[in-house]
């Protein structure tokens, strides 16, 4: 979804580079007139995108150390899941070993 929202914004960027560059072009200044304009919309342009692509780093690496974060709770929550159980199992097979030893000891009497 947010590669979808970037690909919509670049495209919308560069579809407004264009337009006001065709637009320029076609305005009744002088060349020189015209170049500084196009030069500076170039460099408002390229800046614009710069930052809007730092804020889409950002908001990546935010998702990115959320999930993680999110992952090592859930790991940390299976982990302490399985040790409870496997003490649960252990204890389970102690109490299964006396009565086994119980049991020998009748049979040897």
């Amino acid at each position: 979804m947010q590669n979808d929202n970037g690909i919509t914004l670049l495209a919308l960027l560069t579809g407004a580079a264009i337009g006001a560059g065709i637009g320029i072009l076609y305005a009744p200044d002088k060349g020189i007139e015209t170049r500084h304009k196009i030069r500076r919309k170039v460099e408002d342009t390229s800046h614009d995108i710069a930052e809007r692509v730092s804020h889409a780093k950002d908001e990546l690496t935010k998702t990115a150390n959320e999930q993680k974060d999110a992952f090592d709770r859930k790991l940390d929550e299976a982990i302490s899941t399985m040790s409870y159980k496997a003490d649960d199992i252990i204890d389970k097979l102690e109490q299964k070993l006396e009565d086994l030893k119980a049991k020998n000891a009748q049979l040897q009497k």
